[in-house]
C-alpha cells in the first residue's frame, strides 16, 4: 500500500504540479487511510478495498470528532487515489466511485478591525527582529498573501522602487500585487537595518529570515504573530490567515472591485472571494446594531 500511495504522491507532484501544502495534506490523509485498512480491516492491498470499508473509515473519522471539512477533504483524497490506481491498472475497480463529497458549511472568516490591525502593526522596537516583524506584517496586510507565499518571497520578487511584489502561489501561478506606502517603507528599513545582521554567515535569496539567518518556517512565523497579538492585547482568536482575511474585507468595505480582490488573493473561482462580501454585510449589521439609536 505504501508503494501505491508513493506513486500517487509522485504523480500529483510531478504531473499535476500541486503545491507542497496540498501534497502534504494528501500524504497525511492517505497514510491514515492505509493504516486503518491494514490494522482495522486487516487487508494489505488497495485492490481488496470495498465501498463499505471506505464508509466504515469515514464513520471512524466522525467518531473521532473530525471536522466536516476534514472528512470532506479525506473523501476527496481517497477518491483521487482510487481513480489513479484504476487508471494506472494497479487496481481492477474503483470502490470510491459512488462516494459523494459532502459540502462543508462555510464559516465566515474572522477578521481584525482597523484599530486591531493598527495595534498589531505598531512595533516600536529598533532591533533587527523588530524591523523584520514589522516588515512581514505590513507585507501580509498590504498584499493579502498566504503565509507560505510570503516566507518564500525572494529579493528579486520585491520591486520597491515600483511599489509591487511578485508572488508565486498555488499551482506555481504568478501574480503581481501592489505594496502600498507603509509596507514599502517597512521593507526598505528591514533590508537596510536588519536583514544583513540577521543573515550572519548565510547567503541566500530569501527575503525573510529567522534569527539564525535561515529560512523562516510557517510555524516560526505563527509563533511571532501570536506573541505580537498578545503584546497588542488582541483578544480575538487569530489564525495564520487572519491578516489575509482582514486585507480582503477592508478592501471591499472601502469599495474595492470584487474581481480586483480576487486577482490579488489569487483565487481561481470568484465564489471563493465572495465569502468576504458576506463578512462585510455581517460587520455592517453589527455596526448598525451598536450605533443606530433605533436599532
Amino acid at each position: 500500500m505504501k508503494n501505491d500511495v508513493s506513486e500517487f504522491l509522485h504523480y500529483i507532484q510531478i504531473e499535476r504540479g500541486l503545491a507542497d501544502n496540498t501534497i502534504q495534506s494528501y500524504r497525511r490523509d492517505l497514510a491514515n487511510y492505509a493504516k486503518f485498512l491494514e490494522n482495522v480491516v486487516n487487508i494489505s492491498s488497495f485492490n481488496e478495498v470495498s465501498r463499505h470499508m471506505i464508509v466504515d473509515y469515514l464513520f471512524f473519522l466522525k467518531e473521532q470528532g473530525r471536522a466536516e471539512a476534514t472528512v470532506a477533504r479525506t473523501i476527496a483524497s481517497i477518491r483521487s487515489l482510487h481513480q489513479f490506481l484504476l487508471r494506472e491498472k494497479l487496481c481492477e475497480s474503483d470502490p470510491s466511485v459512488h462516494l459523494d463529497i459532502p459540502k462543508a458549511s462555510k464559516r465566515l472568516p474572522k477578521v481584525l478591525s482597523l484599530e486591531e490591525v493598527e495595534a498589531l502593526l505598531t512595533i516600536s522596537g529598533q532591533e533587527p527582529l523588530d524591523f523584520r516583524n514589522r516588515a512581514m506584517l505590513e507585507t501580509l496586510y498590504a498584499t493579502g498573501m498566504r503565509v507560505s507565499e510570503m516566507i518564500n518571497l525572494t529579493l528579486s520578487d520585491t520591486h520597491l522602487s515600483m511599489g509591487f511584489v511578485r508572488c508565486v502561489g498555488k499551482g506555481n501561478k504568478e501574480r503581481i500585487i501592489p505594496l502600498g506606502g507603509e509596507a514599502t517603507k517597512a521593507l526598505k528599513l528591514y533590508l537596510e537595518k536588519a536583514r544583513p545582521n540577521l543573515l550572519k554567515k548565510h547567503s541566500h535569496d530569501l527575503l525573510f529570515v529567522n534569527h539564525y539567518g535561515k529560512p523562516l518556517s510557517r510555524q516560526g512565523f505563527w509563533k511571532i504573530v501570536k506573541r505580537l497579538a498578545e503584546m497588542a492585547n488582541i483578544q480575538k482568536e487569530l489564525t495564520p490567515h487572519t491578516l489575509r482575511h482582514s486585507f480582503a474585507t477592508h478592501l471591499l468595505e472601502n469599495g474595492a472591485d470584487l474581481r480586483a480582490v480576487q486577482e490579488m488573493l489569487g483565487h481561481v473561482d470568484i465564489s471563493t472571494t465572495q465569502i468576504y462580501t458576506h463578512v462585510t454585510k455581517t460587520r455592517m449589521k453589527d455596526v448598525y446594531a451598536k450605533h443606530h439609536p433605533r436599532a
